[in-house]
């Protein structure tokens, strides 16, 4: 059933086979490593692992090549660049009244580039950045597909790559999805599902076994404190939280995005019944709130600490989003297909498309892309 996936957490190194998740209070997501790198070979149900890739993984070590990386000049980089300053910072420049000021027409490269340096990187190609977190100043992890972990001790002006011995496996090519860092503890999750957890600044990293049950493949994590607190979330809408380094994970929510849209068929979510997807970018603003986008880029949906289940918004626009997040002051942004973005204009959650107001951007012909997944 996918109607839950909750139940009674259970220690760390349990090796015991986990039975089907029940709508607890608590859930265990964590089993052996061994487990964990091999886990749902086949997705049976909603509730197994994402599939395992059984061809050789790509070394981030082969064939590199340098990659330019734009970051921001020393002049204007905040104390402690990290994934929400990046994010708010770039969520703040395309602030709507910014952007309504902005003059019409080709914006002019120079108007932008002073501010920014472009960094080399040595990646192979193909490998594409996902996201970025600093620990202080100077030093920060940038993740990646194919394995790509990076690592910099002068403020990203030079990345080297960091190997992690116990996110290597030869049959499994990995996609780092996201980091967080709160002082010196640290996470990173991704797909296949993988956790990593670090309380050295990340000198040192354990590989937590997560449960080949797990509802999905965890895309972000968040460090809520130094003292081994966090939370996870999963592509299908699963979000765990733990409060002792990942000992023990508790269920915030009571059943998958599929589940919820499936019983609330009367809702008028279009693609409700018998819908079968999952989230193609999730965000978390300072409150602990989440908005989740449809990999159908038709409806995206919200979740508030108490609440039980994922709360869907339709759309009326045929036109495709194809992400979402959260602005500085609680609104929130969207970016459509076509390079278009859009402003809702109440600081709270829009009701309907009504609710949102086209942004001007003084330069046609170029795509936008999503900053980093959380303000």
């Amino acid at each position: 059933s996918t109607r839950a996936h909750a139940r009674t957490a259970t220690p760390l190194r349990s090796r015991n086979t986990m039975a089907a998740l029940t709508n607890a209070a608590s859930v265990s997501l964590v089993a052996p490593a061994s487990v964990a790198a091999r886990a749902g070979s086949s997705r049976r149900a909603a509730f197994q692992g994402a599939r395992v890739p059984s061809n050789a993984s790509a070394r981030a070590g082969d064939a590199k090549r340098a990659a330019p990386l734009v970051r921001a000049s020393a002049d204007d980089a905040a104390p402690a660049f990290g994934r929400r300053d990046l994010a708010k910072g770039a969520l703040a420049a395309l602030s709507a009244p910014v952007i309504a000021a902005m003059p019409a027409g080709p914006a002019k490269a120079e108007e932008v580039s002073k501010y920014w340096d472009i960094v080399d990187l040595p990646l192979e190609p193909g490998v594409i950045l996902l996201d970025i977190a600093f620990v202080d100043e100077t030093h920060g992890f940038l993740l990646g597909t194919r394995q790509t972990i990076l690592e910099t001790f002068d403020g990203g002006k030079t990345w080297d790559f960091k190997s992690v011995s116990n996110a290597l496996d030869e049959d499994v090519n990995y996609r780092f999805n996201s980091v967080s860092f709160k002082g010196q503890e640290g996470w990173i999750v991704g797909k296949p599902a993988i956790l990593l957890h670090t309380t050295d600044g990340g000198a040192n990293w354990e590989r937590v076994g997560l449960s080949p049950r797990l509802p999905g493949a965890p895309v972000l994590i968040t460090a809520t404190s130094s003292n081994g607190q966090a939370e996870m979330v999963t592509d299908e809408g699963a979000i765990y939280l733990t409060t002792d380094a990942a000992r023990n994970w508790k269920a915030a929510v009571e059943e998958t995005i599929s589940a919820t849209l499936n019983r609330t068929v009367s809702s008028g979510i279009t693609g409700a019944s018998y819908y079968t997807g999952t989230f193609s970018t999730i965000s978390r603003n300072d409150d602990g709130e989440y908005i989740g986008l449809s990999s159908r880029g038709n409806f995206y949906m919200t979740w508030s600490p108490g609440q039980a289940y994922w709360q869907p918004h339709n759309r009326s626009s045929a036109r495709r989003v194809q992400s979402m997040g959260w602005r500085p002051d609680g609104g929130i942004w969207e970016l459509t297909r076509g390079g278009g973005i859009f402003f809702s204009t109440t600081s709270e959650l829009p009701d309907n498309d009504d609710d949102f107001v086209e942004g001007k951007i003084g330069s046609p012909g170029f795509r936008l892309f999503p900053p980093p997944a959380q303000p």
